[in-house]
């Protein structure tokens, strides 16, 4: 699940001194799923480096391994795994927001909609406040001086490592300790296994079409999984598609169903022409590494606003879930796969500014989390604006001074107005006689 750009929080402690062969203790606590697929690349590169690390970890991870060569472990009991953190959930949820979608524009909806991220954030608070914080805030009690909580971690984070760059971002404002490196990930494509070599080989002159949804969200449904099946098989290309389910009826001989695919080998093969995605962030990054255009297919959280960007980009076309059928997936296809059509040369456009920096994304990670280290927090890069009261970081105190000073201006313009009209009505008043 890629829902925030935030890679994850690291706390560093038992500073290395400046000396480069000198190496440091690093504490990892990492969020679960894909988030710690991209923190598990930085803890292997952080481990050559000679540092030590050490990762918190649930009892329920399902990524997360207790034993490893990189790194030990610190494993908090818990007894249920977070809410949505398995495809049953992810499911349900998912078959909920499609369902409100496709409502839409009734005001029905609307309040549904609501109904719904409100439910929805209130379980989380309800699943942090009661199942995940004690664990982890019992950790805390135990290591950390009185006070310290997983939250005001968080807060008082050194360095914060953004999973995304300017190719994809648009330009904004940015603080010091906020560094970017979007695509990080991102490498050469590894040989592929002989029997997928085999079936991209076979492609020919048409190449081949990547489909994955990521980890929790492949079951889309047998309707909209038997509009996509026939789709692809009115197509000259092959297709890899990842899909665990029942056979679709409707598959052609050109598509290949796997359980798992190799996907950053596979989008950095030639043959490769396509891919259809939810709008993940990895995803994305990785297409835009290996230059290949996307047919995106938003489910839920910040996967609209991924492949709006990308659309924008000119590198993209969007489907609607609840609007599909087999005439918009085709011509969607039809229109990344045009030669004559920009969305390939774009792509390789923005693949070639992904590429042109001074340092690669995961260099630059490593730097700034040693730079951290080596400068006991570097506080001159860190804002100080998390310890203010909540009024005070909204200037909510500084709008109602204006406020307040311009309810006494106006009350003194009227006041003095009054007295003005009072004093002028009596000495006009004629004597009586």
């Amino acid at each position: 699940m890629e829902s925030f750009p935030v890679l994850a929080i690291i706390l560093l402690f038992s500073a290395i001194v400046p000396s480069p062969c000198d190496s440091g203790k690093v504490l990892v606590y990492s969020v679960d799923g894909s988030h710690w697929l991209n923190m598990k690349i930085l803890v292997e590169t952080l481990h050559s480096q000679g540092h030590e690390i050490t990762v918190i970890r649930s009892s329920t991870s399902w990524y997360i391994s207790e034993f490893s060569p990189y790194y030990t472990s610190i494993t908090v009991i818990q007894e249920q795994a977070q809410h949505l953190e398995n495809q049953d959930s992810m499911s349900v949820f998912l078959k909920r927001s499609i369902e409100i979608r496709r409502n839409r524009g009734s005001l029905w909806e609307f309040f549904e909609f609501y109904r719904n991220n409100v439910i929805y954030h209130g379980m989380m608070i309800y699943m942090y406040n009661f199942h995940t914080n004690p664990p982890y805030q019992a950790v805390c009690d135990r290591y950390f001086e009185p006070g310290v909580t997983p939250m005001s971690l968080v807060l008082e984070a050194d360095i914060w490592l953004m999973r995304v760059d300017f190719t994809f971002e648009y330009p904004r404002p940015t603080m010091p300790n906020i560094v970017y490196i979007g695509g990080f990930q991102g490498k050469p494509p590894k040989p592929l296994s002989p029997d997928l070599e085999d079936f991209v080989q076979s492609s020919g002159e048409h190449g081949v079409i990547i489909m994955t949804l990521g980890t929790l969200l492949s079951n889309l449904g047998p309707a909209t999984t038997e509009i996509f099946a026939s789709a692809f098989a009115s197509l000259p290309q092959k297709v890899v598609w990842r899909y665990i389910g029942q056979r679709p009826a409707a598959l052609g001989n050109n598509t290949k169903l796997v359980e798992w695919l190799p996907q950053n080998d596979l989008l950095g093969h030639p043959k490769t022409k396509a891919f259809v995605t939810h709008g993940g962030t990895n995803g994305l990054y990785e297409a835009i590494y290996h230059g290949v255009p996307v047919v995106g297919i938003p489910l839920i959280f910040d996967q609209f606003n991924n492949i709006m960007r990308m659309t924008a980009q000119g590198v993209a076309e969007m489907l609607e879930i609840t609007q599909l059928d087999v005439e918009s997936v085709k011509n969607a296809l039809k229109n990344v796969l045009d030669p004559e059509k920009p969305y390939k040369e774009n792509m390789l456009k923005l693949s070639q500014l992904h590429h042109d920096k001074p340092m690669k994304p995961l260099d630059s990670a490593v730097f700034w989390i040693e730079y951290v280290m080596r400068h006991k927090g570097a506080p001159h890069l860190r804002t100080e604006s998390y310890k203010l009261p909540w009024y005070a970081y909204h200037s909510l105190d500084v709008m109602a001074f204006f406020l307040g000073c311009g309810l006494l201006f106006f009350a003194a313009v009227w006041f003095s107005s009054r007295c003005l009209i009072r004093s002028l009505t009596k000495t006009r008043k004629p004597k009586s006689e």
